[in-house]
């Protein structure tokens, strides 16, 4: 008997020793879809899905995610906030642009420009320039507004300054008439 144990562990010795199944090959069959093929290299890699949690597991989880994420929004909000504090403070006043004209109740609104046209009976096209600094790329951007002024007594020519300030509407597109002449054209 001792005769025969011995030969039944050199057999278990001689089939540990020699490898019984084939390599694993290099990568997935190419038959695969992709979607098999990336389950093939999850398998391999070890990494695997999230293990199976509870709804309201899920629930806090993206809640203290949502919470991190707000938290570092707000700390990058704040240092955008005293950075432009900052700029500010040292540049007071050059990245400003045009002032908006001053609106007050019952008070008419008065507008700088230069006539463009005076073809029409009474009527001046006045041209009105703004440069205000973009406010995400910092450049000064140039805009034109073209407004319709009543002029009674047709005194104004084509590239006059001229002051005009709000009124009733007089016509479809007439609601300036002209205050003063600041300076003639030459």
């Amino acid at each position: 008997m001792a005769d025969e144990n011995t030969e039944n562990t050199e057999e278990v010795e001689t089939t540990d020793a020699a490898p019984a199944e084939p390599e694993a090959p290099a990568g997935p069959d190419p038959s695969l879809s992709p979607v098999q093929k990336r389950a093939w290299y999850r398998q391999r890699s070890g990494t695997t899905t999230n293990a199976s949690r509870t709804p309201e597991e899920k629930a806090e989880a993206r809640a203290a995610e949502r919470k991190a994420k707000a938290a570092a929004r707000r700390r990058r909000r704040l240092q955008e906030r005293e950075k432009k504090a900052a700029k500010l403070g040292a540049d007071a006043g050059t990245d400003r642009g045009t002032p908006k004209p001053e609106y007050e109740a019952g008070r008419k609104q008065v507008r700088q420009g230069i006539v463009v046209s005076a073809k029409g009976d009474k009527t001046l096209a006045v041209q009105i320039a703004h440069a205000k600094r973009h406010p995400k790329y910092k450049k000064i951007v140039r805009h034109t507004t073209k407004l319709y002024a009543h002029d009674e007594q047709n005194d104004a020519g084509v590239g006059d300054t001229v002051r005009i300030e709000s009124s009733r509407p007089l016509s479809r597109t007439k609601r300036w008439t002209l205050a003063e002449i600041v300076e003639r054209a030459k």
